[in-house]
Parts: C-alpha cells; sequence; structure tokens
C-alpha cells in the first residue's frame, strides 16, 4: 500500500476519480484487515496453518497482477480489497506460526517477519514515483506480484511436504479460551493500541505526501518521506521484540512512543517542510508499537491456538476501528480547508494508546486474565 498511495494522483488522473475515492482506497487496507483478521483463525482451524498462508499469499498475487491493469476505478477498487484480504489473513497467520514453528525464539523470528514486512514498506514508496514516470503507474504497482507469488510457492512445497495430520483441525476443548479472550483486560488493550497504531499509520502513509504537496513540496518529496517513515519500522523490529522479551512490563515503551508520535504531528503541523526528515523520523519511531503488539500476543498466550485466536481479534477489531481514519481524516481536510485538524486528530490517539498499553503490558496470560468459559461459552464452542 505505501507503493500505491504516493501514485493516486497519476491514477486518479488516468481513471478519473477524486480525493473522496483517493481516501476511501486508503480505508481499504486496514477494512480488509479487519474482516479477513476475525475470519482467518476459523479457515485455519479448518485447514492449518501452513495452508491457510499460500492460500492468503497466492491471492494476494493475483489480484496485485488484476489492480495493475485495472480499467475502472471499481476494478481497482475491488481488486485492491481482493489483495488486502489475502495480505489480511497472512497477518493474522503469521503470529502464530511463529508461536508453532519458533515457540523458543519468539524474538528472533518475530523480529525478522516484522524487517522483512518493514522492508516492502520502505522500498515500495521510493520505487513508486520513479518507475510510473519511467514507465508506467501499472507497471509500478504491478510488481509487487512476484514477492507475493514467490513466497506463496515457498508455501505451497512445504504444505504439500508435511503430513496429512499436521494440518488437521485442533480438538477444541471447554477450556478453549476463544470465548473468552473477548472478556480479557490484556486483550482489549491490545485491541485499543493497536488500532491507535494503526489509525496512525494509515493517515502518515495516505495523506503525507499530500500535506507535504498541499505545504509546496513534490510528489518525489511525499514518496521519499514515507519511505523514511516506513524505514524506521525496520529498526523497531530489529529491537522491539528483544525488548518485549526482555522486560516483564514493557510499558516504557508504550509511552516513549507516544511521546515521538506527539513531537513528529506537532512538528509537520507547525512547520511541513522546515524540519521534514525530523518530523518523519519521529513518527516512525512513535509506531513503534506495531512490532510490540504482535510480540505481546505470542508473548500473553500460551498455545498457537490462542494467539491465533487473539491474532485474529485484535487485528480484526483493531483494523476495524482504524478503516475510519484515513477517510474520515480526508473528509476534515475538505470541511475545514486545512490540515490542522486532522493533524491535531492523529496526535490525540497517542491518550487512548497509552492508556491501553498499560492494560496489554501487564506481565498475565491472557489464558489466565480472561474469565473461566460458561457452560455456554463450552456447549457452542464444542457445537462448531
Amino acid at each position: 500500500m505505501t507503493g500505491f498511495t504516493p501514485l493516486l494522483e497519476i491514477i486518479g488522473s488516468d481513471l478519473g476519480f477524486g480525493v473522496t475515492l483517493a481516501g476511501l482506497l486508503g480505508t481499504v487496507p486496514a477494512a480488509s484487515f479487519a474482516i479477513f483478521g476475525f475470519l482467518a483463525p476459523a479457515v485455519t482451524r479448518k485447514f492449518g496453518l501452513e495452508r491457510t498462508a499460500t492460500v492468503a499469499l497466492g491471492l494476494t498475487a493475483l489480484s496485485l497482477l488484476v489492480r495493475a491493469f485495472s480499467p475502472t476505478p471499481l476494478l481497482l477498487v475491488l481488486s485492491t480489497v481482493l489483495a488486502l484480504a489475502g495480505i489480511g489473513a497472512a497477518n493474522v497467520v503469521v503470529v502464530p506460526l511463529v508461536k508453532a514453528w519458533f515457540a523458543h525464539r519468539l524474538a528472533l523470528a518475530t523480529s525478522l517477519y516484522l524487517i522483512l514486512m518493514q522492508a516492502g514498506q520502505f522500498i515500495a514508496p521510493l520505487l513508486a514515483v520513479p518507475v510510473a514516470e519511467a514507465a508506467t503507474w501499472r507497471l509500478s504497482v504491478g510488481i509487487w506480484a512476484g514477492p507475493a507469488a514467490v513466497a506463496g510457492v515457498v508455501w505451497l512445497v512445504l504444505a504439500i511436504r508435511l503430513p496429512a495430520e499436521h494440518h488437521a483441525p485442533a480438538a477444541v476443548t471447554s477450556t478453549d479460551a476463544g470465548p473468552r479472550i473477548s472478556r480479557s483486560s490484556t486483550v482489549w488493550g491490545l485491541v485499543i493500541l493497536f488500532a491507535m497504531l494503526s489509525l496512525s499509520n494509515y493517515g502518515i502513509i495516505t495523506w503525507v505526501p499530500a500535506v507535504l504537496t498541499d505545504a509546496g513540496g513534490g510528489a518525489a518529496l511525499g514518496g521519499s518521506m514515507v519511505a523514511l517513515y516506513s524505514s524506521w519500522g525496520m529498526l523497531a523490529a530489529l529491537v522491539v521484540p528483544h525488548l518485549a522479551t526482555r522486560m516483564t512490563n514493557p510499558f516504557v515503551v508504550v509511552v516513549g512512543c507516544a511521546i515521538f508520535l506527539v513531537v513528529g504531528y506537532l512538528g509537520l503541523l507547525l512547520s511541513p517542510l522546515g524540519g521534514t526528515l525530523m518530523w518523519m523520523c519521529a513518527l516512525g519511531i512513535g509506531v513503534s508499537t506495531f512490532p510490540l503488539c504482535m510480540t505481546l500476543i505470542n508473548r500473553r498466550t500460551k498455545s498457537p491456538q490462542t494467539a491465533s485466536a487473539v491474532s485474529g481479534f485484535v487485528q480484526g477489531i483493531g483494523y476495524g476501528l482504524a478503516c475510519f481514519g484515513p477517510i474520515g481524516l480526508g473528509l476534515l481536510r475538505e470541511a475545514t480547508g486545512s490540515w490542522s485538524i486532522p493533524i491535531l486528530v492523529l496526535a490525540a490517539t497517542a491518550i487512548p494508546g497509552v492508556i491501553a498499553g498499560w492494560f496489554a503490558c501487564r506481565p498475565r496470560f491472557v489464558e489466565d486474565s480472561a474469565p473461566e468459559p460458561t457452560k455456554r461459552d463450552a456447549d457452542q464452542q464444542l457445537r462448531r
């Protein structure tokens, strides 16, 4: 998505859509991640983690190719939704995959996959405008089908080689955490923290290029600043999971990130072109709670099954709340005629993020912090 938003004006002029649809396209990632975040745990229970990952990556690759050749705004939106559906399912599945395959190396495995994720988010906006100007926006958008296809083939080979019993649905018991996670204050802390950082992330990716353009910067500046912002995600992916596994309560990380986030937004508001590098670096550090959330999902659960359920719940609701961000910020911009109110709204998300972070970081397992399941919960779970 970071390689797509810098091209929205170019694509809009070619296909004939304006700022409202651009804001909708900025909302699509979070909405897709929300819907398929909820669906992914049920799919993995039926087909297994590895098969679900294979299908998710295949859907992503195919949809990205369709998006690159879209002749109309409608097909562009539909293909974007399908591509992000695959990515959303993969986002949820990768957390329990780490729990299942690397239980004793959570920090290392989490860092590796987050670094690769952030590398893509960093490289894409750097290449987006230059490739579009040298060739066409369709090539700039379509090249990202390649990495997804390669990853899908790797997972396909692994899924085929694994014995059939490996993919068998896990037995569900009355003590399963599925019906209980919605009662856990730890889980709800993760949900709100994840929602606030996602709202910031998609707001930045979608609208910072426009903020800088309105202030007098060029399209290439917007793309390069989104890339700079994303590059901090790689450092965070390297450092934060290791901190989270070594600290009993990593709440100090949440507070530090909130401070950087507010500084970045205020700087972007008061002097968008005079210190842009500094503001984007601060914002990049500010959303380092993303790798913290991904690590805590595994650290605060006892099994891959619970990790999958919590991952889907946190990402489903978190992205669902965040999906109103990009289009809401765009509407605020149109209503007020400036970026002041939208930026202040983004800065204010640090407050609920800190409060939620206190609950999420407490050293307790989800299975222990949630109330015991009722007989009705157990009966419903056994009927599934």
